[in-house]
C-alpha cells in the first residue's frame, strides 16, 4: 500500500475501515456463513460463482465481497448501478478478459444497487457472467425476484441477508473502539453499557447506522479530566439521532402485543394507547403501522377489506406527512381496524394451501387448464364469460381437487357469501 493509498484509507469512514478481511471476523448472516456451510466453503476453495446479496443496508453485503476477493487471487472492480452504464460494464469486460487471458486472473465485480440498471445494462453482462469472464457479484435492498432483470437472477445464486443482531453490532462497536490501526482504539474511549445497548436498539441491524454514530460521538465529545471520551447514553442518543425508549426490552415487546391483541379484541381506547405509549417511548410509528396492515388481513381480511385499503394508506400518509401529523391518519386507521367486524378466514386458508404446497407431490395441472394445448384442450375447458360469469369445473390438481381453503365466517361482508365450489357440476 503506497503513501497516498494508506492516507485516503485513514481518512475513510469508521464503518469502512474496520470492514473485516476474513470469515471468521464477518459479523452476522449465521443462516448461510457459519463453519462449512456452502457459502463458506465456496469461498475459502475460490468456487464461488456469481451471486446476489440482497438485504437491508448495513448488514454486510459489500463487505463479504470484499472478503471473498481477499481469499482468492482476483481482481476486483466495484461499480455502482446508479452512476454507472453499459460502457463501464464493456470496460470492465474488456479488462478482465485480457487479465485471464495474460495472467489466468478472474475478476469480481461488485454491482451495487443491481436493481437499478434496466434490462438493457444487465443484458450487457449476461455473455460474460455466462462464459466466466467477470464473476458478478450483486448488491442490493430490494429483492431481486421482484427488482430485477430474470436473465440475470437465474444466473446467479441468490443470499438474503437479515439484520443484524444487537449482539452483533454490540461486538463491532467493541472492536471499533479498541482497534487502534484502523479505529478509535487511540483515542481514549470509555463507551458505557447503556450507550452500547442504545447503538444497537436505534441501529436496527444496521451496522454502518451505529458505526457512524459511534465515531460522530468520539470526534465531538470533550475530553474528561482524565483524559477519556466518555461516551454514554445521552451522548449515544445524540450521535445517532434517536430518543432512547424509556422502556426495557421486554416491556417494549410486552406493549407491542397488546397492541395487536386490542386490534384483534376490537378494543379502539387500548389499541390508541398502547400505540400512543410505544410512540412516546421512542418507538419508530412506522413500525406501528406495519403491524396494523398485517392485522387488517389476520384478523379482520374478508370480513372487511377496506381496513386493509386505510391501514395502507395510513402507512404512505405517515411516510409523507410525518409527526405529529401523521398519527391523525394513523389513528384513524387503528379506530376503524378496531371496530371492522373480524374473521381469520385468510390466514387459515393461506395456512392450509401452504401445507400443501410443501407436502403434496403430485401437483400435476389439470389439461384444460394448461397454456399450451391439448387433444382434449377446446372440449374440456369451459370460458366462464360464456356461461354468464361462473361455471363448475376443477381447477385444483386431482390430488386435491375436493380440498376447500377458504372458509367464509358469518362477519361483515363474507355472512351469506356464497362458496360457489361447493356446487357440482
Amino acid at each position: 500500500m503506497d503513501l497516498f493509498t494508506n492516507n485516503a484509507k485513514s481518512k475513510a469512514p469508521l464503518y469502512d475501515r474496520m470492514r473485516p478481511d476474513s470469515l471468521e471476523e464477518f459479523l452476522g448472516q449465521e443462516h448461510i456463513v457459519y463453519p462449512n456451510s456452502l457459502l463458506a466453503r465456496a469461498i475459502k476453495t475460490d468456487m464461488l460463482g456469481s451471486c446476489i446479496f440482497f438485504g437491508p443496508p448495513g448488514t454486510g453485503k459489500t463487505t463479504l465481497a470484499h472478503i471473498i476477493t481477499k481469499n482468492t487471487n482476483s481482481n476486483f472492480v466495484k461499480l455502482n448501478a446508479v452512476s454507472s452504464g453499459v460502457a463501464d460494464a464493456k470496460r470492465v469486460i474488456d479488462q478482465a478478459r485480457q487479465d485471464f487471458l495474460l495472467y489466468g486472473k478472474k475478476t469480481y465485480l461488485l454491482l451495487d444497487e443491481c436493481h437499478r440498471w434496466n434490462k438493457a445494462q444487465s443484458d450487457s453482462v449476461l455473455a460474460a457472467i455466462e462464459d466466466g469472464s467477470i464473476i458478478f457479484i450483486g448488491s442490493t435492498t430490494e429483492n431481486p425476484y421482484t427488482s430485477m432483470t430474470r436473465a440475470i437472477v437465474s444466473r446467479c445464486r441468490v443470499f438474503e441477508f437479515k439484520p443484524l443482531s444487537d449482539k452483533n453490532i454490540v461486538t463491532a462497536l467493541e472492536r471499533a473502539v479498541k482497534n487502534k490501526e484502523k479505529g478509535l482504539g487511540n483515542l481514549n474511549i470509555v463507551l458505557t453499557k447503556e450507550a452500547k445497548e442504545h447503538y444497537a436498539w436505534a441501529a436496527s441491524g444496521d451496522l454502518r447506522c451505529a458505526l457512524n454514530a459511534l465515531e460522530l460521538a468520539a470526534k465531538t465529545t470533550p475530553i474528561d479530566s482524565a483524559g477519556n471520551i466518555v461516551i454514554d447514553k445521552t451522548v449515544a442518543e445524540q450521535s445517532i439521532q434517536k430518543k432512547a425508549m424509556s422502556i426495557d426490552e421486554d416491556m417494549y415487546y410486552d406493549m407491542l402485543s397488546a397492541f395487536c391483541k386490542s386490534i384483534r379484541g376490537s378494543d379502539a381506547d387500548a389499541a390508541l394507547y398502547w400505540s400512543s405509549r410505544l410512540i412516546s417511548a421512542g418507538c419508530d410509528p412506522l413500525l406501528i403501522a406495519r403491524r396494523l396492515i398485517a392485522h387488517c388481513s389476520e384478523d379482520i381480511g374478508m370480513a372487511d377489506s377496506n381496513a386493509l385499503l386505510l391501514a395502507t394508506s395510513a402507512l404512505i400518509a405517515l411516510k409523507n406527512l410525518g409527526l405529529p401529523e401523521g398519527n391523525i391518519p394513523l389513528a384513524h386507521a387503528i379506530i376503524y381496524a378496531c371496530e371492522a367486524p373480524k374473521s381469520n378466514s385468510v390466514i387459515l386458508a393461506l395456512n392450509m394451501a401452504q401445507q400443501d404446497a410443501e407436502n403434496v407431490k403430485d401437483d400435476r395441472v389439470p389439461n384444460h387448464l394448461k397454456n399450451h394445448k391439448t387433444t382434449d384442450y377446446q372440449a374440456k375447458y369451459k370460458y366462464p364469460h360464456e356461461y354468464g360469469g361462473y361455471v363448475y369445473q376443477q381447477y385444483l390438481p386431482d390430488s386435491l381437487k375436493d380440498r376447500i381453503y377458504y372458509k367464509p365466517s358469518e362477519n361483515g361482508r363474507e355472512r351469506g357469501l356464497i362458496r360457489k365450489k361447493v356446487f357440482k357440476k
